[in-house]
């Protein structure tokens, strides 16, 4: 889609409903000819920089081999590998940066950092997540989405968000429900809904797209009959743990468990989770987290749902593959 070609992907308000319907159909089509051998290497003598300020597995890696199967040629920077903001400015760092490479991937804290490298450059930066938006997460969560949902189109399914909807998927899913149109509901305690400028715009465009987003404390009225449940980890490496405990003391009620798969009214609802999750002790961190709080079974979700729906959660961790291959094509090459 030419609007697309040179562009910037920093967050997904940035763009029209056809196109984000574009890039989730054209990475069916990528996904399809990969699985058939037939790839087409588009991206053939391209360079690109992934930058990680924040470390990444899913996300790296979806990135480097859909760069090596389009034959692109790619430089990891990982933690500590750069002088950004540091020792050589943004402004700098995206001046050099556009002479040498021919796209940038942006994986960090402050969203006016991705901003800022945007604003400077003049080839495609793409966010891979700040802590305000991970917009390259809910492409790969939107096609699934469409994948599984394929006798309706996706302004007509119904999602619920429930945990800690204050963090950056959270952002996300809500300007994807803004710009497509879809029923979205976030059910979290009122200490843990959006920001509320975000919530109040993304409101506005989902009404004039003909969606609905709401956001409520009441578990049945937000779950009841919808096509997915989507939930995040709900505490970050780093904080204290004093702020672990206020947080799960509040969240651990919006666990995904049997009594809320109940309360959807729904047999067939689907499960979604953009991983990593504490379904279990097999983590250092999880273990600790389990122990800590006396939970048996999970966190944010427990583990016999989250085993019963792991084909469509590592399902949705494969997309991320090929919904940012469809990304970087649209950004790097004059396609239609």
């Amino acid at each position: 889609m030419l609007t697309l070609y040179k562009h910037h992907f920093l967050r997904l308000l940035d763009f029209h409903n056809s196109e984000i319907q574009y890039l989730i159909n054209f990475a069916k089509k990528l996904k399809k000819l990969k699985k058939d051998q037939q790839e087409i290497k588009y991206l053939k003598g391209k360079n690109i920089v992934l930058i990680f300020e924040k470390e990444s597995t899913r996300t790296r890696c979806a990135f480097e081999v859909a760069a090596f199967d389009q034959g692109a040629h790619v430089t990891y920077l990982g933690p500590g590998n750069t002088h950004l903001g540091y020792k050589e400015s943004i402004v700098d760092t995206a001046k050099v940066l556009s002479r040498l490479y021919d796209g940038i991937e942006y994986r960090g804290h402050d969203h006016n950092v991705i901003n800022n490298l945007a604003k400077f450059s003049k080839i495609p930066v793409w966010n891979g997540l700040t802590d305000q938006f991970h917009p390259t997460q809910l492409l790969a969560d939107l096609l699934t989405m469409q994948e599984i949902i394929k006798n309706r189109k996706i302004n007509e399914i119904s999602c619920a968000y429930v945990g800690d909807a204050s963090n950056n998927i959270a952002n996300t899913i809500l300007e994807a429900a803004a710009i497509i149109g879809f029923d979205l509901r976030i059910v979290a305690p009122k200490k843990y809904w959006p920001n509320r400028q975000l919530l109040s715009q993304c409101q506005l465009k989902s009404i004039e797209n003909k969606g609905k987003i709401i956001c409520t404390e009441n578990i049945a009225k937000g779950v009841k009959n919808v096509d997915f449940i989507y939930t995040d980890v709900w505490v970050s490496m780093g904080e204290s743990n004093k702020l672990w405990t206020k947080r799960i003391e509040l969240l651990k009620k919006y666990q995904i468990n049997d009594s809320m798969i109940l309360l959807t009214k729904n047999k067939n609802v689907k499960i979604l989770h953009c991983l990593p999750a504490f379904h279990d002790n097999n983590t250092i961190i999880g273990k600790k987290i389990l122990e800590k709080f006396n939970l048996h079974n999970g966190l944010e979700i427990t583990n016999s749902i989250f085993e019963e729906h792991s084909s469509t959660i590592f399902e949705q961790s494969e997309n991320k593959l090929h919904t940012i291959k469809a990304l970087m094509i649209s950004s790097l090459i004059k396609i239609l």
